[in-house]
């Protein structure tokens, strides 16, 4: 119970370094991508702090499935390091005593992947698409940006405006840049509003302004003032289209609809938690290290086991999408090997008759040393008594 209590302890506190180390890079990376898009004018700016959510949401699952796994591979290696181990083992203890508290800690974050990946993810993908559409799909004037060019939905008309209101509804220094089968219209003007007539009709409405028609590269430029000029402006209902992406579908529509698209990405959810566990078990057996070595090349190992794990994973989910493998084929191969890689590593720790086994690499090493300890007093003798 002691030695439960400790490792409980000590896998809670690496975890939450791990976990604090991983989402701030998330985080960062994250908001670093969204304010980039919201730049772009690919998204809305006032939408930044949602869409950041939801993409955070998206990524959690792998970053819990990463820090339960350093975290038990930590407490591992750490106890490699300090000789506890040897301890450990010299009591008659066994490795697999290991696998009962480790459990304890990780099933409720495997539990908490799984509802991530099956349930919270796919609607936080779902709002993501939907807060995008809706940008798209607003009308031209309101995701324009002061002092920024910015392409209408229709592609055919380019609006700058210096400044704008509350809402967007009065604008300010307005130059439009429209294509049409006439050539092209260049409309500039002191002040804009935006107008709705009884069918629900978009227009702006420009006062104090000057419009050029013609073609570029040709003399035939015809100028117009006027006091009021007025254009539509193209209006798309707001609602969530047609095509939405299969990391978008509720599980419940995945298990309903069968296509090789819906079976790849209900692949990609169930392998989530697996890919948990198993990582989690693996930490076990693969956190020995030399007492006398550092831990680095031990850490770099695990993370490209990860990264590997992982890249296979997506190598079948594609296989899926693609048709080539089917999905009752495709989802389990991968994690029996990984579970056979692990049994693997627990009956060799276990073995400690093998000459590979930690106990005996240690044991080699500190009689290699010792030996050689002897034989550099040995050699001193004689050289001290030539001096004398």
């Amino acid at each position: 119970m002691i030695f439960r209590r400790a490792l409980q302890r000590e896998l809670a506190s690496s975890a939450g370094a791990t976990f604090t180390v991983l989402f701030t890079i998330l985080v960062t990376w994250t908001l670093i991508t969204v304010l980039g898009k919201a730049a772009g004018g690919k998204v809305d700016s006032g939408d930044a702090l949602a869409l950041i959510g939801f993409a955070i949401l998206n990524y959690l699952p792998t970053i819990l499935t990463l820090t339960t796994f350093i975290s038990v591979l930590a407490a591992v290696t750490r106890s490699y390091r300090d000789s506890e181990m040897v301890v450990w083992f010299a009591s008659g203890m066994s490795l697999r005593r290991w696998i009962a508290p480790v459990l304890t800690f990780g099933l409720p974050i495997v539990a908490l992947v799984a509802a991530l990946s099956l349930v919270v993810a796919p609607w936080a993908a779902l709002k993501r698409v939907e807060f995008v559409e809706r940008f798209q799909k607003r009308e031209d004037l309101k995701r324009v940006a002061p002092g920024q060019f910015r392409e209408s939905s229709s592609a055919d008309r380019v609006f700058f405006v210096e400044r704008s209101t509350t809402g967007a509804t009065v604008v300010q220094n307005v130059f439009v840049n429209s294509q049409d089968k006439n050539g092209t219209s260049i409309v500039v003007a002191k002040e804009g509003v935006i107008e709705t007539d009884a069918k629900g009709g978009q227009y702006l409405v420009l006062s104090n302004g000057r419009r050029y028609q013609g073609t570029p590269g040709q003399a035939d430029f015809q100028s117009m003032e006027f006091e009021r000029y007025k254009m539509r402006v193209a209006t798309r209902s707001p609602v969530l289209g047609t095509d939405t992406p299969s990391n978008a579908l509720p599980t419940s529509v995945l298990l309903q609809v069968e296509n090789q698209y819906t079976r790849a990405e209900l692949l990609d959810r169930i392998s989530a938690p697996i890919i948990c566990l198993v990582l989690m078990l693996l930490a076990i057996p693969l956190g020995f290290v030399n007492p006398r070595a550092g831990s680095s090349a031990n850490m770099i190992l695990a993370l490209l086991i990860f990264f590997t794990y992982l890249n296979l994973n997506k190598l079948m989910e594609n296989s899926v999408k693609r048709a080539k493998l089917d999905f009752d084929v495709a989802w389990w191969p991968l994690h029996l090997a990984a579970a056979l890689v692990v049994a693997g590593l627990f009956a060799w720790r276990l073995n400690v008759n093998h000459r590979w086994h930690p106990l005996a690499l240690i044991g080699a090493w500190k009689r290699r040393k010792n030996t050689l300890q002897a034989h550099g007093k040995a050699d001193a003798l004689p050289a001290r008594a030539e001096a004398e």
